[in-house]
């Protein structure tokens, strides 16, 4: 058992080598998914201009502020402004505007009356506007200019991810274009001679290739860009035959999976052991063997085991990692919480445990994703699964109401 590494030092090992991939501007409405590389500036100020935040009317606050139910005052209305109108009326003691909100808020206008606080409302017309509840203060119902990001602030840091959000943000900012860390390009390869596709039929000792789609799925989550996806059998040429094609694609990344035990029969192993892979046993389970290292050309190889749910847990524990990693973002590990065991479950000895697992977060607990334990070809429990649960080494046994690391994956 002491010749097991540490999920650490494997993990230390792997990031040590990936470095951030090149960077390129692009339009950021095309941005989505991608990696900021330089920080994102504002262009321009938001909000534009001093705006009105309810539909109402525009006055001066010395004019309504001592307005009530008893003793209304009465505004004269003089102009109407619906949203995007350029007109400025001026604004006289005794006198308003119907505002619409996001409308621009006249310069002699200090304060927003909400049509709420009038005596007619919205159907009080446009000749004079009777307000019966004072505003609390100057200002109130204004959006000012800038009051959210003046011109020059940055709105993201380098190492942010462009979601909705974010694209939303910048374009609001003024900014149309972004410089961002180009997508891992990545192959994915199974290893197997008794795999066949999805829409394959296939003799006795034959199996479907979950393992190909799995992976290119987890890719694409990861904001990275499948150049080639590929299935080998047990030939350790073939092995070396499909590396030259992903190399020939510009893979940065080729992830296979299955062939990297100690079996008679290991493809990976047999085309890259005493070369610059290495082959590992890691202190987890599922996921025990692992292999890694990098081509004479740069491209990084991992090799995952084949069973599915190891292929799942290798991939969350060290090629997620690296994939963001390559894309310099700020954060590359996935979010985790504490939550309570709903059942019992036996955990392997000197090995931490991944566990597909469901969580409840109204109860704030855990369980297995399927009742047949933590074996690691249970791929079925996968699709219920919607988290990992992390139980360390030295546990033999989770209790009901032990506390359980959860890293979240959905």
């Amino acid at each position: 058992m002491s010749a097991l590494r540490s999920v650490e030092e494997q993990l230390g090992r792997i990031l040590a080598t990936a470095r951030v991939l090149p960077a390129a501007a692009m339009p950021v409405i095309s941005a989505r998914g991608a990696t900021l590389a330089e920080p994102v500036l504002a262009a321009g100020d938001i909000p534009v201009f001093d705006n009105s935040a309810m539909d109402g009317f525009a006055v001066r606050f010395a004019d309504v502020a001592d307005a009530a139910p008893d003793a209304p005052v009465t505004l004269r209305v003089v102009a109407d402004l619906p949203a995007g109108t350029p007109l400025d009326p001026p604004l006289a003691a005794g006198e308003a505007a119907r505002i619409m909100t996001g409308s621009p808020v006249p310069t002699d206008a200090d304060t927003i009356v909400p049509f709420e606080d009038t005596a007619a409302g919205l159907s009080g017309g446009l000749d004079d506007a009777v307000v019966h509840s004072a505003p609390h203060h100057e200002g109130v119902f204004v959006r000012r200019r800038g009051g959210d990001l003046r011109t020059g602030d940055e709105v993201m840091a380098p190492g942010t991810r462009l979601g909705p959000f974010q694209v939303a943000a910048a374009i609001a900012a003024g900014v149309t274009h972004v410089t961002v860390v180009r997508p891992p390009r990545v192959a994915v390869v199974s290893t197997g001679s008794e795999l066949r596709g999805p829409d394959e039929t296939g003799g006795a000792g034959s199996i479907p290739d979950s393992n190909g789609p799995l992976l290119a799925g987890l890719v694409v989550d990861a904001d990275a860009e499948v150049v080639l996806a590929a299935r080998v059998g047990d030939d350790p040429g073939e092995v070396l035959r499909v590396t030259r094609d992903a190399e020939a694609a510009g893979a940065d990344v080729i992830v296979f999976t299955g062939g990297v035990s100690a079996g008679a029969f290991e493809p990976v192993r047999g085309a890259f052991e005493g070369g610059p892979i290495e082959f590992a046993k890691v202190a987890m389970q599922p996921g025990k063997p692992q292999a890694f290292g990098m081509l004479p050309s740069g491209t990084l190889v991992f090799g995952l085991p084949g069973n599915p749910v190891s292929v799942a847990v290798s991939f969350e524990v060290f090629v997620r990692p690296t994939l963001l990693q390559l894309q310099g973002r700020a954060v590359i590990t996935r979010p985790t919480m504490t939550l309570a065991a709903a059942v019992s479950w036996r955990t392997p000895p000197g090995r931490r445990q991944y566990l597909p697992a469901i969580v409840d977060l109204d109860a704030g607990t855990v369980r297995p994703a399927t009742a047949g334990g933590s074996g690691s070809h249970l791929a079925g429990g996968l699709a219920r699964a919607q988290a990992f649960a992390i139980v360390p080494a030295d546990i033999d046994e989770v209790a009901v109401g032990d506390a359980v690391d959860v890293m979240l994956v959905s």
